[in-house]
């Protein structure tokens, strides 16, 4: 026995009747009650006990149905819940009890109250296997009506399942249709269960049938819908919606105007395809939804990239030299090369963008030099820095699926600098690492490829951009740290670094003007004379470039500004006299300038990727162990140079002078002074040999020679790299011969004129020919 079937039902009991609904027992429904006769019926069951008899009314449109309109049969129920509302209003939640017929009205103002008998259902005893399949028939029924679309609540499905009763399966199926009140009621009326579920099918099936109708009407009607009358009547559905939840103007606007931007754009036609793609998707989503802030920044980079946009190159070759005579002194090959690209664009019209990389110290004016190009030529310039970057994606970009991912450096500068042929400068392209992250280098070889990089590919954008209109210039110390591949397409120009007389011009007709006005002074209240400038760049700089060169004149520059500031008018002009009151003492003193020549000591030349220098070796030989000592941080190469001219005097020494039995126990030391700086480099191979000569034989090696060269164990001189930068060191240091390997002589026609005449150069192919220079020997 049931909770329910406990509940001594009254014969005497107020009536609830309901519009567009039948009840049926075991069902909870929330009811709206808002006529008086029915609050008042409400009211008098909750005074009592709770009990109702919920019965349909006939005429959905009757407002005070009169007993006869109300079906005979209604369900017991009881009130769970009541809840008054501020309308007047009261909500009842009520269950469904007993089936009841309504045997007399007994009264009927202010409510209806009837005398009821129960209607009692005949009890299955056992489930045969034709009632199995019916009930199996039902559940599965309703599962094809909720599949097809009808609005059933979610979790009825699972409900059915747990239901073994037929007789209440029929009611709940029925209950939850939405059929129709007079089939509905039909439904409720048949007493014997196994009937009453056999009704409810006939009804299913008919529903399902109707259903699949009403699919076929709708797809048919789809199919003759045109594209256009479809996308507008989906439109307006969207827009009503939108307007609905209070977002539709400004989601409309935002769309149209992106839409006009991707056409002002001027897109590639893939890319303006997946820039429409993206923006429909933008369209369909909710302006809150985390995607669609990146797919509004997605749509906004691709609108906001010059694709059609480029600037008009200056192809006047007389004016444009005319600039960048104005910008830089000498430079002369970087000049002609620009040159020859704006002459071939002249004559052809359209070429792609050369890719070039300046290789020297620092300060020689690399980077200006590419801010300079742009101006020359008329273009843009952007610019970025290589130095220490890792991850790949500083080059390519980061791919939308992470979260605050961006396009790689390059498509920014890209869109900074607002056209697609800009001139492009890449610092530092010597210094780049690589991690776990990826390799940048590999990355830029798209990038620096006049083949590749007309469909260069972000991974953050993953559309093709065309980069083969831009000048890249890519600017290094040293050669020897960029990969052999990335190497291979660049264009290679040097700037070995300045003479004296080239950094007094530049200095004169550059520093000094820039340096004056950032300081507030003019040529009245300051003046540098020649004397004076060659002492600062003699005696107080010691650089390829010229950036200590501009810090030592900014600070003469600034005392100057200070005593001006003071109220001293008086122009000053700098001798060699006043120069150490601004700047002290001198910083450095040319070291070959020492006082005699000595033994064992020979001045060389080396590179550095601050430029040339020269390096002293020192030899000491004396009898004692059998050995021979390397000091001064050389490296394993400069250590087998020595070795190498040691051998090379043994196999010599009678055609040197020398006693062969002194090696038996000669003890050999060889030092490069600043021990402190790790040195290296097979180029100090002769100046080893003839400071081991020079120690052995006693013989004093003249001061103002230098010398450069690779030595073999046969003699052989070698041939070097860097001999213009060595070269200016030796000016700079005042030598006046410098001994250099025979195969280097075509390199002669790099160094200035003037540095020639200053210095004597004796090429050399052997040992031999160093030694009859050095020594006098034959």
């Amino acid at each position: 026995m049931t909770e329910f079937e406990k509940i001594d039902i009254p014969d005497i009991i107020p009536v609830l009747p309901v519009r567009d609904m039948v009840m049926y027992p075991s069902v909870i429904l929330p009811l709206f009650v808002g006529r008086d006769m029915s609050i008042n019926a409400v009211e008098k069951a909750l005074s009592k006990d709770r009990l109702i008899l919920v019965a349909a009314q006939k005429d959905l449109t009757d407002e005070d149905p009169l007993p006869e309109r109300i079906y005979s049969v209604g369900v017991v129920s009881q009130i769970m819940r009541m809840l008054r509302l501020p309308d007047g209003r009261v909500k009842v939640l009520i269950q469904g009890i007993k089936k009841a017929r309504i045997e007399e009205y007994v009264q009927e103002i202010p409510t209806f109250l009837v005398r009821i008998s129960t209607i009692e259902e005949p009890i299955i005893t056992e489930i045969t296997l034709e009632i199995e399949a019916l009930m199996r028939y039902v559940k599965e029924e309703m599962e094809k009506v909720v599949s097809m679309g009808r609005m059933v609540p979610p979790d009825i499905l699972m409900v059915l399942d747990t239901i073994d009763e037929p007789g209440r399966l029929a009611d709940i199926a029925a209950a939850n249709l939405g059929l129709a009140v007079d089939k509905a009621q039909e439904v409720l009326e048949i007493v014997d269960p196994i009937e009453r579920l056999r009704k409810l099918s006939e009804i299913l099936g008919k529903e399902i049938e109707l259903l699949n109708m009403q699919a076929k009407i709708l797809s048919q009607a789809k199919e003759e819908m045109s594209k256009s009358q479809r996308e507008y009547f989906l439109r307006e559905q969207m827009k009503a919606i939108r307007t609905e939840l209070g977002e539709g103007d400004e989601r409309s606007e935002e769309v149209d105007d992106l839409k006009k931007r991707i056409k002002k754009a001027k897109m590639p036609k893939e890319v303006e395809k997946e820039a429409n793609k993206q923006l429909e998707r933008l369209d369909m989503m909710h302006p809150d939804a985390v995607e669609s802030s990146m797919v509004r920044t997605y749509i906004e980079w691709l609108v906001e990239l010059p694709w059609s946009k480029s600037t008009k190159d200056n192809i006047d070759i007389k004016k444009a030299r005319q600039i960048l005579d104005e910008d830089h002194y000498d430079l002369d090959k970087v000049k002609e090369r620009i040159l020859e690209f704006l002459s071939v664009l002249k004559l052809k019209g359209e070429m792609k963008g050369p890719i070039l990389c300046f290789v020297g110290p620092p300060g020689v004016g690399k980077t200006s030099l590419g801010k300079s190009i742009a101006r020359a030529i008329g273009r843009k310039f952007a610019r970025i820095s290589l130095g220490g970057m890792k991850d790949e994606a500083e080059i390519r970009g980061h791919r939308r699926t992470y979260v605050g991912s961006m396009p790689g450096r390059i498509i920014q500068s890209i869109k900074q600098a607002g056209t697609n042929n800009p001139v492009f400068m890449m610092d530092e392209i010597d210094k780049i690492g690589n991690d776990f992250r990826g390799d940048p280098a590999s990355a830029l070889l798209e990038v620096l490829d006049p083949e590749q990089n007309n469909a260069f590919s972000d991974h953050y954008l993953n559309v093709p951009f065309d980069l083969s209109k831009v000048m890249f210039v890519t600017t290094a110390n040293r050669m020897d740290t960029i990969p052999s591949a990335l190497r291979d397409r660049m264009e290679v120009i040097s700037i070995a670094g300045y003479t004296d007389k080239e950094k007094l011009q530049i200095a004169k007709r550059y520093l000094m003007p820039k340096q004056l006005k950032e300081n507030g002074l003019n040529e009245k209240r300051l003046q540098i004379v020649d004397h004076a400038m060659e002492k600062i760049i003699q005696e107080y700089t010691r650089e390829a470039g010229l950036r200590n060169l501009e810090r030592e004149i900014a600070a003469i520059d600034r005392k100057v500004a200070r005593k001006v500031a003071e109220g001293d008018r008086k122009k000053v002009i700098i001798t060699t006299k006043n120069l150490p009151v601004f700047l002290g003492p001198s910083k450095y003193l040319p070291e070959g300038q020492a006082e005699k020549d000595l033994v064992g000591v020979v001045c060389g030349l080396a590179w550095t990727e601050f430029g040339g220098d020269i390096l002293y070796i020192e030899a000491l030989c004396r009898k004692g162990k059998k050995e021979l000592m390397l000091t001064g941080s050389m490296g394993e190469v400069m250590k087998e140079s020595v070795q190498a001219a040691l051998s090379y005097i043994k196999s010599k020494a009678e055609s040197l002078g020398i006693d062969k039995d002194i090696f038996n126990d000669l003890e050999m030391h060889v030092h490069v002074p600043q021990g402190a700086i790790p040195k290296d480099g097979p180029s100090a191979g002769i100046t080893m040999a003839v400071a081991m000569i020079s120690a052995i034989t006693k013989k004093a090696v003249n001061r103002k020679i230098a010398m450069t060269g690779e030595i073999t164990l046969t003699g052989r001189v070698l041939p070097i790299g860097g001999l213009k930068e060595k070269t200016l060191a030796a000016q700079r240091n005042r030598m006046e011969t410098v001994i250099i390997p025979a195969e280097n002589v075509h390199e002669m026609v790099e160094i200035p004129p003037y540095v020639k005449k200053q210095i004597k150069f004796l090429p050399v192919k052997t040992m031999d020919d160093v030694v009859r220079i050095v020594f006098g020997t034959k």
